[in-house]
C-alpha cells in the first residue's frame, strides 16, 4: 500500500492563500502582511516567506515596498505595474499564445539540445515541408520555484529565426519568431496523457511510468503557414489548463504554472 506524504508547511499555506485569492478574498484589502499571516497559521516569517515567493513565481501577486502585497491585477491597480521587458515581449501577443510567453518569462529554461536535422515523415508533415527538410530540433526542460515543470521538444523549419542555446535560455522561442519578423497567428493544441519514460523523468524528477500530461502543439503563421511544432510533457502536479466557456460559444483559455491542480484546473 502506497502512502502519501504530507505537503511541507509552506505548500499547504500556499494552497489555502492560492484559493482564497481565487476567491477574490484580499481585492479590497490586499493580502495580510508576513507577520500578520504567520500568527494566523501558527507559523514563523520564514515559512510565509516562501509561500508567498511561489504565490509570486506564479503570477498570483505581486509584491511593492510602500503599496504592500496584492492580487496581481489589484497591483496593476495600485500602480506596481507590469515589467517593461515583460510588456516589450508581449506587446503583439494576446490570447492563449500570449499567456504561454508570459508564463515562459516567470519560469527558467534548460536546453538540453539544439540542433539542425532532417525532419521525419512525421514533423514535415505537420510542418508542411518535404520528408528530409531541414528544421530546428530544440529539447528544453522547464522549471519555476518548485522545481522542473515540463520536458519539451520543439521543431521549427530552419531559416525562420536565429536559434542559439543562449537565446532560448533567455526567451521563449514564440518572442525569438517575432523578433525575426515572424506574424503570430493561431495554434491548435492538443491535450492528452503519457507515462514518463527513463529520460523524461530524471529530467522531470518523477518515478518513470508516472502519468504526465501530453501537449501538442501547432503554431501558424497569419498566412496559415506552420511554423512550430511543439511536444511537451508537463508534470500535472505543477502545470495547469483552464478554459472558459460561455453560452454564446466564445472560448478563453490560458495556462499557468502551479504547484498543484486548482479546482479550476487548465
Amino acid at each position: 500500500m502506497e502512502m502519501s506524504l504530507p505537503l511541507p508547511k509552506y505548500h499547504q499555506i500556499y494552497l489555502v492563500l492560492r484559493e482564497q485569492l481565487q476567491e477574490g478574498r484580499f481585492d479590497h484589502d490586499g493580502v495580510p502582511g508576513e507577520h500578520q499571516l504567520a500568527e494566523q497559521f501558527g507559523v514563523g516569517r520564514i515559512t510565509i516567506r516562501k509561500s508567498m515567493e511561489m504565490l509570486v513565481a506564479d503570477g498570483l501577486i505581486v509584491r511593492r515596498p510602500g503599496l504592500g502585497t496584492w492580487p496581481l491585477h489589484q497591483g496593476r491597480m495600485k500602480g506596481a505595474g507590469k515589467s517593461p521587458a515583460m510588456s516589450r515581449e508581449k506587446a503583439h501577443l494576446s490570447g492563449l499564445l500570449g499567456n504561454i510567453v508570459t508564463m515562459g518569462l516567470r519560469t527558467r529554461v534548460k536546453v538540453i539540445d539544439s540542433t539542425v536535422v532532417n525532419a521525419t515523415e512525421a514533423i514535415a508533415e505537420a510542418l508542411g515541408l518535404e520528408t528530409g527538410a531541414p528544421v530546428h530540433k530544440i529539447i528544453r526542460v522547464r522549471s519555476g520555484q518548485a522545481g522542473p515543470i515540463s520536458h519539451i521538444t520543439t521543431h521549427v523549419p530552419k531559416g525562420l529565426a536565429p536559434i542559439s542555446s543562449k537565446e532560448l535560455e533567455r526567451k521563449p522561442l514564440l518572442v525569438l519568431l517575432e523578433e525575426a519578423g515572424v506574424e503570430l497567428g493561431a495554434a491548435t493544441q492538443t491535450v492528452s496523457a503519457r507515462l514518463a519514460d527513463a529520460v523524461v523523468a530524471r529530467h522531470l524528477d518523477v518515478a518513470v511510468g508516472s502519468a504526465l500530461l501530453s501537449v501538442t502543439r501547432l503554431v501558424r503563421d497569419v498566412n496559415e503557414r506552420p511554423v512550430q511544432l511543439l511536444q511537451g510533457l508537463y508534470r500535472p502536479d505543477r502545470y495547469q489548463y483552464q478554459m472558459q466557456l460561455s453560452s454564446v460559444g466564445g472560448i478563453d483559455a490560458h495556462v499557468s504554472v502551479s504547484e498543484a491542480l486548482s479546482a479550476q484546473s487548465y
